[in-house]
């Protein structure tokens, strides 16, 4: 494992470490470190990115730095509707990039996804009104960056179960792993801004929220994913 990546790793478990515990100085120190690990080891990897995708792929992760600072303090609504607005950005970056290498929406893959943002918008419109605006709008950026990771034209030779790509050898197969993480990590977003009351339940779910937002970047930004070299399938015409 190169360095800058054990270092994220490094830099996740203190930030769950921080949330579960209540030390919300831990997660100052170590949740801004987060995208900018990735970034530089992506860029010092020695895989061959295009400039445009380069480009896309940092203006995403400075999206999500902005994104992770601001929600350090989940409890607050008008951080979490800035932080929302900045993982718009990061999720609308992706969604370029997967598209730039071939993925297309499809009905079966996004009919899942479909179904999860409704049922999220139906929580949020009962229960958090105000709330429901900006986190449907992001939602709605969530599931076109899922809908597209898990495109099998991404992983010819990975089988598709329930609109997943299987992972193999190839890690362009991981990144509908990486995708559904992020939806999970949001979706309890939802669910703890909603239902948890005591300070247990909602430090308990934000290291939960914050563990799988940490693997599916993991996942998302792995450098052989977006080197170039043999990473962009043609499609059928």
């Amino acid at each position: 494992m190169r360095a800058l990546r054990a270092g994220y790793l490094a830099a996740a478990a203190v930030t769950v470490f921080g949330a579960v515990t209540g030390r919300e100085r831990l997660q100052w120190v170590a949740k801004p470190l987060l995208m900018p690990l990735l970034a530089a080891d992506t860029m010092t990897s020695g895989a061959e990115l295009d400039p445009a995708e380069r480009r896309i792929l940092l203006g995403s992760l400075a999206a999500a730095t902005v994104g992770d600072v601001l929600l350090i303090d989940p409890d607050d609504d008008r951080r979490l509707i800035a932080g929302a607005s900045s993982f718009a950005v990061m999720q609308t970056g992706y969604s370029i990039l997967w598209w730039r290498r071939g993925a297309r929406p499809r009905p079966e893959i996004a009919a899942p996804r479909l179904l999860a943002w409704l049922g999220a918008a139906g929580l949020l419109r009962a229960k958090a009104p105000n709330l429901l605006l900006p986190l449907t709008a992001y939602g709605a950026t969530l599931g076109t960056a899922a809908t597209l990771a898990s495109d099998p034209a991404l992983a010819p030779e990975s089988k598709n179960v329930a609109g997943l790509n299987i992972p193999n050898a190839d890690p362009r197969s991981r990144l509908g792993i990486g995708a559904l993480l992020f939806t999970v990590s949001d979706g309890l977003i939802v669910l703890r801004r909603l239902f948890a009351r005591t300070e247990r339940e909602r430090r308990a779910s934000e290291g939960v929220i914050l563990a799988t937002y940490a693997a599916a970047q993991y996942l998302l930004t792995d450098p052989a994913v977006h080197s170039r070299r043999d990473t962009t399938v043609p499609r059928p015409q």
